[in-house]
């Protein structure tokens, strides 16, 4: 479907229907018998390629739509020809009277137009609905990236810290969170934390610490105590007993698969993955 409409009586509310907080109307205000209208519509048609998810330029051919224009001209005070109106969620945002160079319209889209931190937001936020946290912590920590003071970035990127049992990573971003931004999600993410943080030291690991000390020598017990440690989200920890495990016994019981399995769990290009990896290689090779 093409993002550039010649608007008419007929299908103004249609098109203006269009408007939301992600996409935005450009209504071009246009005349065939001005040189200035002529340009700026091949500039706007070089514009809607280049934003062509995002941006529906309609134009409105004074000269066809008499009526129409001159309804609108007076709601909008219209003085000059060529000129363009931004429209998002409804409503106008902004007006640019008489012509405009390329990059000039470039300038007042890119003020409302969705930033690519939002776009990555939004697709982190789709893959934590889907359950697909690996990619959901890299959209979410590009996002963060790109603008670290983002309070929104930040706790999408703690919740998903939490489910990853990121814990210490997802306290930093929590304690950075502005008074004014701590509403109902940050309250959320909040008891989210100290929950994961509870579970990390449960009575079956204080336990089976207590039975290691005894017999230091139990390689089945390391590999138990390695598996209540991830379940609690205590990853550096669970592969440290498991490597403790395979250098003693390479091949004991299902520690190496074990250790691979929590590896290929953290996200991607995760700096504990790739030392844990280059451990194992060593006792390999």
């Amino acid at each position: 479907m093409t993002n550039q409409i010649q608007l008419t009586a007929e299908n103004i509310q249609q098109v203006l229907g269009q408007t939301s907080e992600d996409n935005i109307v450009a209504l071009s205000f246009y005349s065939a018998q001005s040189h200035e209208c002529q340009e700026q519509a091949r500039i706007l048609d070089g514009l809607a390629q280049q934003y062509q998810q995002h941006l529906i330029v309609a134009t409105l051919d004074c000269d066809v739509q008499q009526a129409l224009a001159s309804q609108l001209a007076q709601q909008i005070g219209l003085q000059t020809l060529p000129t363009l109106v931004l429209l998002k969620g409804g409503a106008p945002v902004d007006m640019l009277p008489g012509a405009q160079s390329e990059q000039q319209i470039k300038e007042a889209l890119q003020k409302h137009l969705p930033q690519p931190e939002d776009a990555l937001l939004q697709q982190a936020k789709a893959a934590l609905a889907a359950d697909n946290l690996n990619d959901a912590f890299k959209y979410a920590k590009q996002a963060y990236e790109i603008d670290p003071q983002n309070a929104r970035i930040k706790l999408v990127l703690t919740d998903i810290c939490i489910q990853i049992h990121k814990l210490d990573d997802a306290k930093a971003l929590l304690d950075t969170i502005a008074l004014a931004d701590q509403d109902a999600y940050y309250n959320n993410i909040k008891a989210k934390l100290e929950q994961a943080e509870q579970a990390q030291d449960s009575p079956e690991i204080r336990s089976l610490q207590q039975e290691i000390e005894q017999q230091g020598d139990n390689l089945e017990l390391k590999v138990k105590l390695a598996v209540a440690f991830n379940e609690a989200g205590r990853k550096a920890e669970s592969l440290e007993a498991l490597f403790l495990v395979l250098q003693k016994d390479l091949n004991f019981a299902d520690a190496k698969k074990l250790y691979l399995d929590i590896i290929a769990s953290l996200p991607e290009g995760d700096a504990l993955a790739a030392a844990s990896r280059r451990k194992l290689y060593s006792i390999l090779y």
